[in-house]
């Protein structure tokens, strides 16, 4: 639908909303952006999301009255089916459905690094830095060749996992990098993501500023470990 006016209902903190920025800049689609507060949440926000969360994408249509999509993978499935070049999806059903099983794989990885980067106290941070490690590992086992998920081509699994790596860029290495130690598949993955024009541009200039404020208020025991 080469016509239609996209708008991403966005928070800038959330990974689930790059994943859609991702896609968005993959395919080279204009898009405007609204950022909301989730801890005020707007009325017409509410009234737009079905769960109250981000990311939202209003797809205006000349044709039909807009449209409002949630869930970040129905999001990213519906731009890379129409929108033009190439499919973020290999064209083998079989990679295709590995690919897509990835995907999901990333969502509980992604948990596993929240509760690590939020963690109040060394116990907990402990626990889910194993918990996140053991899946970089399965994940190391399964990379080949690079620089992304499934070979020379940027592709869904890059844009699920591109976010959560990000968490890791804006931490002090002494935090960061033992997580990554003796895993170079994976840190060379890392590294490819976060070199990607569409994975730099889908946070705003503050990112780090306003992740270190959060963690502060959430009184991790990371707050003082951001980047400057």
């Amino acid at each position: 639908m080469p016509h239609a006016q996209l708008t991403l209902i966005s928070h800038p903190l959330c990974p689930f909303v790059q994943r859609a920025a991702i896609v968005l800049l993959e395919k080279n689609m204009p898009f405007e952006r609204i950022d909301v507060d989730l801890a005020a949440k707007p009325d017409w926000f509410l009234a737009l999301s079905p769960t109250g969360k981000v990311p939202l994408l209003k797809v205006g249509l000349s044709d039909r009255a807009d449209a409002i999509l949630f869930e970040s993978i129905a999001i990213c499935e519906y731009l890379n089916e129409t929108q033009g070049g190439a499919s973020l999806y290999s064209d083998d059903a079989l990679c295709r459905a590995q690919q897509r099983a990835w995907v999901e794989f990333g969502g509980t990885a992604l948990t596993d690094a929240w509760l690590f980067l939020n963690a109040q106290d060394l116990v907990t941070a402990d626990d889910k830095k194993a918990a996140f490690r053991d899946k970089l590992q399965r994940l190391e086992d399964t990379l080949d060749q690079g620089p992304y998920f499934s070979g020379a081509s940027f592709g869904m699994v890059d844009a699920v996992f591109a976010p959560i790596f990000r968490y890791f860029d804006v931490l002090r290495p002494a935090v960061s990098q033992p997580i990554f130690d003796n895993l170079p598949r994976v840190s060379t993955w890392r590294a490819s993501l976060a070199s990607r024009p569409s994975v730099i541009s889908a946070v705003r200039d503050d990112y780090a500023v306003l992740f270190q404020q959060h963690l502060v208020k959430q009184q991790a025991i990371f707050a003082g470990s951001i980047l400057g």
